[in-house]
């Protein structure tokens, strides 16, 4: 079955058979706060962690009401907020922002939780609202709301990647690496230069790009046609669930409040630390079980075929070639940055100069600047000669379409996920065997490796585990979301098999059978994620407030 109609099948069945009061519960805890510590008198001042996302939602002489979310969700105190400030927490690195609340009227015989949820009343009635919804709605809604955060980003992030291919500038990059490296090389530029066209190009394509480059080489080598065929593997799928703009890791992401910049040089880095594991993989079973080229049958006929047979004055320059991808990532590398600077001074250039790159380095426009330089490079290169702009625009909308659709549904199947409480049961679990955060990130790691398997897709995986473990992140469990978003980059690899569409396209472009690609692509993409995410482990441990 389609993994849109799968979704949509999926969502609606579950929210149909999801009882109003999960629902319920669901909203108020989406909507409230938690204490961090409980009380059993009237004036006792208690501490309210708040959330990144929820941090505008309270003002000092607020008003609101405690709820526990048992049946009926009983009352259990009113509070009233005293101040809003900055203090450290638990003893890690760095500040979080805290709310003291009074205690003004506590019900008898109760005391307060930290289990309970704390509400405004304007959001205790949103809560209401929402969880009466009927399921058509809160699909549609989640459906909209998945869309807006990646539909653009997706979009222009395919019109990079089929210009880039076009217009030659991929083949560029390739050979660049090749002559800096050499033969001997070749395989660690293979994976470099995968690594690095992962990032806008998805992995099916980029594997239909650099199979010709892959089989060449072996021609003229004589020998480690499975290790070029490999390298690729463990360079090009270790950004694809890692480093936005892709859509996995752009909506997860999105959800947990991560900034986009901390997201792509975390996926760079722990992705770095998989792709060297599996590319050793790759090196031991080629020298173990060397494989001879062999012909795919309608490789020879693929389009990208000609883009590896062309001279390099045919190609566009290295630095026109890499500017597609380097300044969007740049742009939005230095929004994030800046926003972590604070001069001592008032600075009227440094605070301009943030202005302008804060819009500048906004994701949608970021990566449409990025999309119309990809344009004029496939206009003024030379191997598309001026080539139909309009007609290669289309093909990679239709591409992106499909993509936006499927993970706009997986963000709607996410949601209504949630809305069975199933996430609220897995932070009580949590909560209540005392889980640390090294804990917390191997269970975001396992539940999105159980939904990988079960269903083939990386990215659906991803899309639908953060919809069960994102709420962990504002539950005071002291984890930084960079690292549990990279726990389910991380979870999203292992292990894939005949219902993963990559396991065919790399098995029948590169003339394997399924026994040999069992032994090697699903190995090497599993090793993708166990590796990184012993990364993500040692990265969480020794930088518990991530790297800036």
């Amino acid at each position: 079955m389609h993994a849109f109609l799968a979704l949509a099948l999926a969502a609606f069945v579950v929210g149909a058979l999801t009882p109003k009061d999960n629902r319920l519960k669901n909203a108020f805890e989406m909507k409230g706060f938690h204490a961090e510590n409980g009380a059993s008198e009237t004036g006792a001042v208690v501490d309210l962690l708040i959330p990144k996302k929820k941090k505008g939602q309270l003002r000092v002489g607020l008003h609101m009401v405690a709820k526990r979310l048992s049946d009926d969700f009983p009352q259990v105190a009113e509070l009233q907020i005293l101040s809003i400030g900055e203090e450290k927490w638990k003893g890690q690195q760095g500040k979080r922002l805290v709310a003291k609340a009074k205690i003004i009227t506590l019900m008898a015989g109760m005391s307060l939780e930290k289990s309970d949820v704390l509400l405004s009343e304007s959001a205790e009635l949103e809560a209401v609202s929402s969880a009466g919804k009927n399921v058509g709605s809160l699909v549609a809604d989640g459906f909209g709301k998945t869309c807006t955060k990646v539909g653009i980003i997706i979009a222009m992030a395919a019109i990079i990647g089929t210009c880039m291919m076009q217009s030659g500038a991929a083949i560029r990059i390739v050979r660049s690496a090749l002559s800096i490296f050499g033969e001997k090389r070749a395989p660690e530029a293979m994976a470099g230069s995968s690594f690095l066209l992962g990032i806008p190009v998805f992995f099916d394509t980029l594997f239909y790009l650099m199979v010709p480059l892959a089989k060449a080489l072996a021609l003229q080598t004589k020998k480690n046609y499975l290790l070029y065929l490999l390298a690729i593997v463990a360079g090009g799928a270790m950004t694809h669930s890692l480093v936005p703009p892709t859509p996995g890791p752009l909506l997860v992401a999105g959800e947990l409040g991560v900034d986009l910049g901390r997201m792509i040089v975390g996926g760079l880095l722990v992705g770095s630390f998989g792709m060297t594991g599996s590319f050793l993989y790759a090196r031991w079973y080629n020298r173990k079980f060397p494989i001879e080229v062999r012909s795919s049958g309608d490789m020879e006929k693929s389009a990208f075929m000609k883009f590896s047979e062309l001279k390099d004055d045919k190609l566009p320059g290295l630095l026109f070639s890499l500017s597609p991808i380097l300044l969007p990532v740049i742009l939005i590398a230095g929004n994030s940055f800046l926003k972590q600077v604070t001069p001592d001074l008032e600075s009227t250039w440094f605070e301009t100069l943030q202005k302008v790159v804060g819009i500048l380095g906004d994701k949608n426009l970021a990566l449409t600047i990025g999309s119309a330089l990809s344009l004029l490079l496939l206009i003024r290169s030379p191997a598309s000669r001026g080539g139909k702009v309009g007609v290669s625009v289309g093909n990679s909308l239709k591409s992106a379409g499909t993509i936006i659709l499927i993970t706009g549904m997986g963000g709607a199947f996410g949601g209504i996920l949630q809305q069975t409480s199933l996430g609220l049961d897995i932070r009580t679990f949590a909560t209540s065997n005392e889980l640390g955060s090294m804990a917390i990130l191997l269970l975001a790691f396992f539940a999105t490796s159980a939904i990988r398997i079960a269903q083939g897709s990386a990215t659906v995986a991803m899309i639908t585990s953060v919809g069960i473990v994102g709420g962990l992140v504002s539950q005071g469990f002291g984890i930084h979301p960079v690292y549990l978003a990279l726990a389910i980059g991380c979870g999203a690899k292992p292990i894939p098999w005949m219902n993963d569409s990559g396991f065919w396209v790399v098995g029948k472009l590169s003339g394997l059978t399924e026994k040999e690609t069992l032994q090697t692509f699903s190995v090497v993409i599993a090793l993708q994620g166990i590796v990184g995410m012993l990364a993500v482990l040692a990265f969480a441990y020794f930088f518990p407030n991530f790297l800036f």
